[in-house]
């Protein structure tokens, strides 16, 4: 088992359950995706897995060992992250960018060595944008950055890849190109924990799927179970068809027109 979370529970206040009696698990080259509405406790799980945050109650352990006693660097040895976006400061070329992954195998007042650069540049070569990796981050499409962190993720050489709403700023192209890269990590080995805002992706390359709602888990298991208009109606407040189509070759969500400010057949 590469992260096995049991019975996790947080709070900010101390009070007010940020979430709550939250298990869930992933072996190696699994996907799990997590799915539910904004303000749900998805972003704080994340950061109670990291140990950026302390949990209230429960244990998170990556591969075997739990993260409460791990130290920063051998936690970003076990685990990559890759956060909602990504605002560039410095003008970094994406070679020095992905290079900062190496970071938790550098001892302090080091450089990068050989080995580093071979790392970074296997990264590149990993998801095929060795291309890019000249440019500058500052100079990068939404699409373009996306991948580049993902690779400064790799370059850490994790086991478990955890990524908060990899797709949310992307047209649908870089959506369908930033999928196909998780698919394949996951095919690789990685374990891959996916916070997602749409349930076609989960569709898509999830192994299985889990939905968080006023921060409890109401469903958990294979994405196709999981993922039903009952469930997605109690976790969104919204009426969502989930069908499976024929041209497509796979199942679909798509929510009702809540408005009505257009008829049916009307373009």
């Amino acid at each position: 088992m590469i992260l096995d979370v049991n019975n996790a529970s947080f709070s900010y206040d101390g009070i007010t359950k940020q979430f709550e009696e939250i298990s869930l698990s992933l072996r190696r080259g699994e996907v799990l995706s997590l799915l539910g509405r904004n303000g749900t406790g998805k972003s704080t799980l994340i950061k109670c897995i990291l140990n950026i945050l302390t949990l209230q109650k429960g244990e998170v352990e990556i591969n075997g060992r739990r993260v409460g006693d791990m130290r920063p660097e051998e936690v970003a040895r076990q685990v990559g992250y890759v956060p909602q976006a990504h605002q560039a400061v410095f003008p970094f070329s994406a070679l020095d960018f992905v290079l900062m992954g190496r970071a938790p195998h550098i001892s302090a007042f080091s450089v990068p060595g050989e080995e580093d650069y071979e790392k970074a540049e296997e990264a590149f070569e990993r998801i095929g944008i060795t291309h890019l990796r000249e440019k500058s981050i500052s100079e990068m499409s939404g699409g373009e950055s996306q991948m580049v962190m993902i690779a400064r993720a790799l370059a850490q050489e994790p086991s478990l890849l955890i990524l908060d709403e990899p797709t949310s700023h992307l047209d649908v192209g870089n959506q369908m190109k930033t999928i196909a890269t998780i698919d394949q990590l996951a095919a690789d080995g990685i374990a891959i924990l996916m916070c997602t805002h749409f349930p076609d992706h989960a569709f898509l390359i999830s192994h299985s799927a889990a939905i968080l709602n006023k921060g409890r888990l109401i469903a958990q298991g294979r994405a196709e179970d999981v993922i039903t208009k009952e469930n997605l109606r109690e976790a969104y407040g919204v009426d969502i068809c989930v069908h499976y189509i024929e041209e497509a070759g796979r199942t679909v969500c798509i929510p009702m027109n809540p408005c009505g400010c257009r008829g049916r057949g009307e373009v």
